[in-house]
């Protein structure tokens, strides 16, 4: 399983919006983590189309979260940024070639598309049962929240 970086700085910026008080501008958010600006508002403006996200306008215009950090899970930023297609796409080798079986006899998934499709089913619901929350609650709290509230550079 390979995710995208993009899925690692959604999170984070994820868990930093669960603790602001107001909107967070892209500009402060991939300050704090020393990203790339452009590459992280690409995948704000993905967390904003799957509705996780709210970008504000004006002054103090910024991304604040569209619900509270307990109903936003790991699995949902995932999907957001990297799309819901799942890990393993099957493609029927077992018809092709000189080991090719008759079509007849493909007719219940393979082994291998079975095991795959179940090791997705137990990654999604281990990903559908952490929120955002409870990322929130492994990091120093004050200290982010120091941080929020000092003027950006």
């Amino acid at each position: 399983m390979k995710l995208s970086g993009g899925v690692e700085w959604s999170l984070h910026c994820c868990v930093v919006l669960s603790q602001a008080q107001g909107p967070v501008p892209t500009a402060r958010l991939a300050e704090l983590h020393g990203v790339s600006k452009t590459y992280l508002a690409k995948h704000l403006r993905a967390l904003a189309q799957a509705g996780l996200v709210n970008p504000t306008e004006g002054r103090d215009g910024g991304y604040v979260l569209t619900r509270p950090p307990e109903d936003i899970t790991v699995l949902d930023v995932v999907q957001a940024v990297d799309g819901k297609e799942p890990a393993f796409r099957c493609t029927e080798i077992r018809q092709q070639g000189i080991l090719a079986a008759p079509p007849e006899q493909c007719l219940a998934p393979c082994g291998i598309a079975k095991v795959m499709a179940d090791a997705e089913k137990v990654w999604r619901a281990s990903l559908s049962g952490v929120t955002i929350a409870d990322l929130a609650a492994t990091l120093d709290l004050p200290a982010l929240k120091k941080v929020l509230a000092a003027p950006s550079n």
